[in-house]
């Protein structure tokens, strides 16, 4: 099961996904002003390639930001390719 943790500060955040404890994944985003933020980066631990974890951190982002009213800015070219090939998730998507 992935657990996906959120930290975020005025400027930045992410979110990180872990496997039995041991961190699978790393998700950057940067604020946009107060009504957006940025995902600016995406990676996954080489031996958790494949397992849906950074799939897993872009449906926390888009959790957070339904939550909150934020939308969401993907630069990162894996969360804008997610975006594209899931229409559902793009309610949040600037």
């Amino acid at each position: 099961m992935i657990e996906v943790k959120q930290n975020n500060d005025e400027k930045h955040g992410s979110f990180e996904a872990f496997i039995d404890g041991n961190r699978a994944g790393l998700m950057t985003y940067t604020w946009a002003g107060e009504e957006r933020f940025i995902i600016d980066h995406t990676e996954v631990e080489e031996a958790y390639n494949g397992k849906g974890v950074g799939k897993e951190m872009v449906l926390a982002a888009v959790d957070f930001a339904r939550k909150q009213g934020k939308k969401i800015i993907a630069l990162c070219p894996f969360a804008k390719a997610t975006f594209q090939k899931n229409e559902d998730l793009q309610d949040v998507v600037v």
